[in-house]
């Protein structure tokens, strides 16, 4: 009897799992809409949302944002990438690149919407304080040049605590806070979970449903594939604690986000 009692239980879990999935697409469009405070009687179209994903390495782009990326493709919002740094901690920065440029391809984000950053003042080192200003004079450039509405980042923990994600949240919040973003983009930080909510998988999905954050993105085994597939691209990085993580890890299924506060327009920081 026991045994019929935990398959029921499974079967139940996973028919909630595709039934929150299938939910999934309404409350995404209805939180785009709150976040890029869009009137709910209103009608918001993808192409109606430019959206800039801040990462400081390549592989971040798959490792960390891909059910968002994923999810807001499917949209058709124009999503960007702007990545820190080319990734030559090992001196593999060509290589690297070219990675994410596939990388992104299986994502979908053309290589036209990719801007990579090769700074000696930006290197991929976990070590290296990366200067606020100059991260934030980049980020605020490329946001200016190209007129997003929506920037999103690590938040202060940067998932995997790497100093390199906490310096461009630390940027990101100082251009917030010294209002230097425009009156119509909003800034989503991707939010860090516990230890053993990060590694079980699928599993955490109903937290993430539940737990309230301005933005969700889910993505369902189609999705997941993709995310895989892009991961693959990063041959230089798929070391045997990578496959653990492609398998493990919640951010292949779920991003959860939440806004970065701003601050005065206009405000002078002496």
């Amino acid at each position: 009897m026991s045994v019929y009692i935990v398959v029921f239980i499974v079967v139940s879990y996973l028919i909630w799992l595709k039934c929150i999935y299938y939910r999934h697409r309404r409350s995404l469009v209805n939180s785009l809409k709150r976040v890029m405070n869009v009137l709910s009687s209103g009608e918001m179209n993808g192409d109606d949302i430019s959206a800039l994903i801040v990462t400081a390495h390549p592989d971040d782009e798959c490792m960390f944002f891909a059910p968002t990326i994923v999810r807001l493709v499917e949209l058709e919002v124009n999503v960007h990438l702007l990545c820190l740094s080319a990734g030559n901690y090992y001196n593999q920065g060509a290589q690297r690149k070219q990675e994410l440029l596939n990388s992104c391809a299986v994502l979908g984000i053309p290589d036209s919407r990719i801007t990579i950053v090769d700074h000696k003042k930006l290197p991929d080192d976990p070590k290296a304080e990366w200067s606020v200003s100059l991260v934030s004079s980049v980020i605020v450039q490329h946001m200016r040049a190209h007129s997003f509405n929506m920037v999103l980042t690590f938040d202060g923990s940067g998932v995997s605590g790497h100093a390199n994600h906490t310096a461009i949240h630390k940027a990101v919040s100082h251009l917030a806070f010294t209002g230097q973003v425009p009156n119509d983009c909003c800034l989503l930080c991707l939010v860090t979970v516990g230890l053993l909510r990060k590694y079980v998988s699928f599993l955490e999905l109903p937290f993430s449903w539940l737990l309230p954050s301005c933005l969700r993105c889910i993505i369902g085994s189609q999705g997941y594939r993709r995310a895989k597939d892009a991961m693959f691209c990063h041959r230089s990085q798929l070391l045997w604690f990578r496959y653990l993580y492609i398998t493990f890890s919640r951010y292949m299924f779920v991003n959860t986000f939440q806004m970065i506060p701003q601050g005065p327009k206009n405000l002078k920081v002496y």
